[in-house]
């Protein structure tokens, strides 16, 4: 089977954050789409073990900005493949507090959905939330960020708690970055390595 088939799928790329009492966090999430325009509502599904779904099933709210085909590698890195329970992850970053009281990135996005949790569904290693969206704002006239655009243009890869990740074979040689799955295709490791994904050091890579 062909993996990146679901590349293809027509997915948009956001981060989801949340607030509950002083502790907050976000991560990236590719599984936001909306199901009901009467009321208006959305769905966002985020793995079981990561901090956000935890804020979110304490506060019942959660923001989603939808990503700008402009966003910055560092951002995406930032939410996407560091935990919000040991690091800042808006530190900066231009942000702003939603009317729920929850910080969201106000740049490199083209939208913001503000929501609150109506249902929630269990789905093994996951959380599926259903939310109303009580208010949202445009942010930019760019074009939005997909799933194949990150994967295509901007060379992406999918954390390994992401819903949409599928382990590939191995087909090359060289070190992978045990945090975030980036490889590095070489026969040696320099010594101020630094991942261009997460920002983490050698001391994270593997050998293939």
């Amino acid at each position: 089977m062909d993996i990146k088939a679901m590349w293809k799928m027509s997915y948009g790329l956001y981060i989801i954050s949340s607030k509950s009492g002083e502790k907050a966090g976000g991560c990236v999430a590719n599984t936001m789409i909306q199901v009901t325009s009467e009321p208006l509502q959305v769905t966002v599904t985020i793995n079981k073990e990561n901090y956000t779904a935890s804020l979110i099933q304490e506060s019942g709210y959660f923001t989603g900005i939808a990503l700008a085909q402009s966003a910055s590698m560092e951002l995406i890195g930032a939410f996407g493949f560091q935990c919000s329970k040991d690091t800042d992850k808006f530190e900066g970053f231009e942000t702003k507090t939603d009317i729920n009281g929850i910080p969201y990135v106000c740049s490199q996005a083209v939208a913001r959905f503000s929501c609150k949790v109506k249902q929630t569904m269990d789905a093994g290693t996951h959380i599926i939330f259903l939310a109303e969206v009580v208010d949202a704002e445009v942010l930019s006239a760019e074009e939005p960020m997909t799933y194949a655009y990150y994967h295509t243009v901007k060379n992406g890869v999918t954390p390994p708690k992401a819903s949409s990740y599928i382990p590939e074979p191995e087909k090359v040689k060289g070190y992978r970055c045990k945090v975030c799955g980036y490889i590095l295709e070489s026969d040696t490791i320099p010594e101020d390595f630094k991942c261009p994904i997460c920002g983490r050091g050698k001391e994270e890579l593997e050998k293939l």
